[in-house]
């Protein structure tokens, strides 16, 4: 069994598989932020749509159109600050290539928490050094 691609320890389907695949709310914005990178990973678009906030929600996604497609490599969590019972940061990089050249994106994303699920709200992207 290989571990879950958002890079804790654990298999893809005791971690977010529970998620993405059975529905379980993220017990935490990391732990869904987490997941959505997973689906990013994964070009799992209905589930990446289905945990945006609505006042921030594209109307679709199109992952499948992205030429060549990014193959995601790591994800580091750098930060998390639960701010209160709704709102929540969270700092990350996550690596990726793109036709052999490494990328990374470093964003510090906020999420809320809406009728007991977190959701992305938006987020601000670092600049690369």
């Amino acid at each position: 069994m290989s571990t879950c691609p958002c890079g804790t320890p654990r298999t893809y389907a005791t971690c977010c598989g529970a998620l993405i695949d059975d529905g379980a709310p993220a017990p935490t914005a990391e732990a869904l932020m987490r997941s959505r990178y997973t689906a990013f990973t994964l070009g799992r678009e209905a589930y990446l749509l289905a945990t945006w906030h609505p006042s921030q929600r594209p109307a679709s996604l199109d992952l499948a159109a992205e030429n060549p497609p990014p193959r995601w490599l790591g994800l580091q969590v750098k930060q998390t600050l639960l701010i209160d019972e709704t709102h929540a940061i969270v700092e990350f990089v996550a690596r990726y290539k793109i036709g052999g050249r490494a990328h990374r994106l470093h964003e510090t994303s906020r999420f809320e928490r809406v009728d007991g699920h977190w959701l992305y709200v938006d987020g601000d992207i670092h600049p690369t050094r």
